[in-house]
C-alpha cells in the first residue's frame, strides 16, 4: 500500500489524484481515512443521493474548490471528467493549483 505521506504529498501538489487497483485492497479505506486529516468532502457515486449532490457538478465542485473532493466509484458519473478538466485549467489560469 502507498504510503500515506506520498498521498498527503500528492494531493498538495497536484490537482487531481486517482487511487486506482483491484477490488478490495482499501481504496475506499485509504479514501476515509485521509478524509479524516483534511478539509473535505467525500461523496460515494454508487449511491443517489450523493449522485444528486452532483447534477450540476460544475456548481458543486466550485462551490467545495477550497476542500479536497474525493470522488469514490467515479466511473459511475463519466461525464464528469470533462468538467473537472475544465475546472482544473481554470484552477490554473487563476493561478491556483491543487488545494491553494
Amino acid at each position: 500500500m502507498l504510503d500515506r505521506w506520498v498521498i498527503n504529498k500528492s494531493i498538495n501538489h497536484y490537482p487531481a489524484l486517482a487511487l486506482l487497483g483491484v477490488r478490495q485492497v482499501g481504496k475506499t479505506t485509504l479514501e476515509r481515512v485521509l478524509a479524516e486529516d483534511i478539509k473535505s468532502v467525500y461523496l460515494d457515486l454508487e449511491f443517489p443521493k450523493d449522485l444528486v449532490r452532483l447534477k450540476d457538478p460544475t456548481t458543486f465542485l466550485e462551490s467545495h474548490r477550497d476542500k479536497l473532493i474525493i470522488l469514490d466509484e467515479i466511473q459511475h458519473m463519466p461525464d464528469i471528467f470533462l468538467v473537472l478538466r475544465g475546472l482544473i485549467d481554470q484552477n490554473k489560469w487563476e493561478g491556483r493549483n491543487a488545494r491553494t
